[in-house]
């Protein structure tokens, strides 16, 4: 957020700054259903819909789960909530007390563990390498695990990585975790857009562990971002808390954006995605290619969401000041890995590649220009 506020000062200065910092595609909701909230918003009445979400929305996801990830789904177990944010609130909730502990990866999304604060348990994060993927492995779930230990979380793409947990690893996480009697929370939002495993879409958390409690989003895969709606699923026997729990923290997601969020789900909707997911491949690439000539090594490819990880140690500078640097002399926004947990906070930093691919070449031909500087300066 400080490099946010400080880029908005400088646009408001006049200057251009390219943003490679923010996890938003550049492409909104496709036009499906952008005309479905445009016929739903017609002066029709737009009640509440039921807490768990307008059943047709629940069922079209369970749907989705069936046809994508050969996961046979209960429409009755997903929940649809203002975003996945919510979402983890809800699953958060329903797994914690005060005082429990939850094991998840550092670097990761940092709400995470701020949400596990929030409800008064403590997140125990675990420090990972490029060996791990920097993913939570359960060897390091392992060694981490208390008696006080209640729940697993695993973002699988991840945010700030970018990177998957092979699916033989994530059900040895949650195996772990079941055989414990702990919950196994997997973050999903990014899972649509990550690379296919042997020709076949990326497995869903659920095709390994029933019992998993998983997270979707619309806004990374479908690029409805500021609708503020997800979904998470849950196993049947916690269906009714966490419904009283949404009508008394939301009472229900937006009614409009349910409504559109139907048209998400037609076949030319899914194939606009589908290319979109195609054309971050290109950006990827594109990305990847523009942070080797800056001379900033990614130790590990992103095969999912829209980040690339890079190691700026060899700069000389630590993550926060090349950040700062960078958007000072260059006007160029990355993140720096302080945001994501202890392991990395001085040594990453993260570029997001949801730009477009204009804006995406521009910004990594000034950031070669940076660290190319940086080198002459430290001749």
């Amino acid at each position: 957020m400080a490099f946010a506020a400080r880029a908005a000062e400088l646009r408001a200065q006049g200057h251009r700054v390219v943003a490679l910092s923010l996890g938003e595609p550049d492409e909104g909701a496709p036009p499906a259903v952008l005309a479905a909230l445009r016929e739903v918003t017609d002066g029709r009445p737009l009640p509440y819909t039921p807490a768990l979400g307008l059943p047709q929305l629940r069922e079209a996801v369970a749907l989705r789960y069936r046809e994508r990830h050969g996961v046979h789904l209960d429409p009755g177990r997903v929940v649809i909530t203002s975003g996945a944010s919510a979402a983890l609130l809800l699953v958060l909730a329903l797994a914690l007390d005060p005082g429990d502990e939850v094991v998840m990866a550092d670097p990761s999304y940092p709400c995470n563990r701020q949400v596990v604060r929030a409800l008064g348990a403590r997140a125990v994060e675990v420090p990972t390498s490029p060996a791990t993927r920097y993913q939570l492995s359960a060897a390091g779930a392992a060694a981490a695990w208390s008696p006080r230990t209640r729940a697993v979380l695993v973002a699988t793409p991840s945010n700030p990585t970018g990177t998957t947990v092979p699916a033989a690893e994530l059900a040895a996480v949650c195996a772990l975790a079941r055989e414990r009697g702990a919950w196994r929370l997997v973050d999903e939002i990014y899972l649509d857009l990550a690379d296919p495993v042997g020709g076949e879409p990326p497995r869903s958390a659920l095709a390994v562990d029933d019992g998993a409690v998983v997270i979707g989003s619309f806004s990374k895969h479908t690029g409805m971002t500021g609708w503020r709606l997800g979904w998470c699923v849950v196993p049947e026997g916690a269906v009714d808390a966490v419904e009283r729990m949404a009508s008394n923290f939301f009472i229900c997601a937006s009614t409009p954006a349910q409504h559109a969020a139907l048209a998400a789900f037609t076949p030319s909707s899914l194939a606009l995605v589908e290319q979109r997911r195609l054309d971050l491949l290109a950006r990827r690439a594109l990305a990847l290619e523009g942070l080797a000539a800056a001379g900033l090594e990614v130790p590990v490819p992103p095969d999912g969401a829209f980040y690339a990880y890079a190691d700026v140690s060899g700069t000389g500078l630590g993550a926060w000041e090349f950040c700062e640097r960078l958007l000072a002399e260059q006007h160029v926004a990355l993140t720096p890995g302080r945001d994501f947990g202890a392991t990395t906070a001085e040594t990453h930093v993260r570029l997001s590649y949801a730009a477009s691919p204009a804006e995406l070449a521009e910004g990594l031909e000034r950031l070669g220009r940076f660290t190319r500087g940086l080198g002459a300066g430290r001749g």
